[in-house]
């Protein structure tokens, strides 16, 4: 009888342990913001780089990746909206990551900065804000041609400029509702 009671405790226990709260939620889920704030206005990124419509491919992923979340409404600019996320991409810089017997690269490491701030319109204030948020994406060279100038070699590679944008979005959109 005793024994019975025990197994019919933990049986419990086992399925009720599911339903407690722990504080945490799926990566990419949760979100630290106020909860009035619905509508977040993503105007075109500055670009003070030379890549070419660099700052319209980042503020697209940017707007798909918060779009994504579910959460939020995005629109284009900052009328009537909750909270604006503004940028200013500051650089590009590539280098290499790995070169081969005769010192060429092999793989290149691309490096994107920017000026980030995510704040409210009701009361201008800051939520959360980066000044020199760093990317970096590494990729393979395709030729044995000797990359120095980043906005030839993402030209020359639109798959490099979609996942250096798509990547760098996900980073900004985490840090911001996640509150890493």
């Amino acid at each position: 009888m005793r024994h019975q009671r025990i197994v019919h405790v933990l049986v419990a226990v086992v399925l009720l342990l599911p339903l407690s709260g722990c504080g945490y939620s799926l990566s990419g889920r949760g979100s630290f913001l106020p909860s009035w704030i619905k509508v977040i206005g993503v105007p075109l990124f500055k670009n003070n780089t030379n890549v070419f419509e660099l700052e319209r491919r980042v503020t697209d992923k940017v707007r798909s990746e918060l779009a994504g979340r579910g959460k939020y409404r995005v629109e284009p600019g900052e009328a009537g909206v909750d909270a604006v996320l503004s940028g200013e991409i500051m650089s590009v810089m590539i280098g290499p990551a790995a070169v081969n017997e005769r010192n060429q690269a092999t793989r290149y490491v691309l490096t994107l900065t920017a000026n980030i701030q995510f704040r409210t319109i009701r009361d201008n204030k800051v939520l959360w804000s980066n000044p020199s948020m760093q990317f970096r994406e590494e990729y393979d060279v395709s030729s044995t041609a000797t990359a120095t100038d980043p906005a030839a070699f993402l030209g020359n590679d639109v798959n490099a400029l979609e996942r250096l944008a798509s990547a760098f979005a996900r980073s900004i959109v985490s840090s911001i509702l996640e509150a890493f």
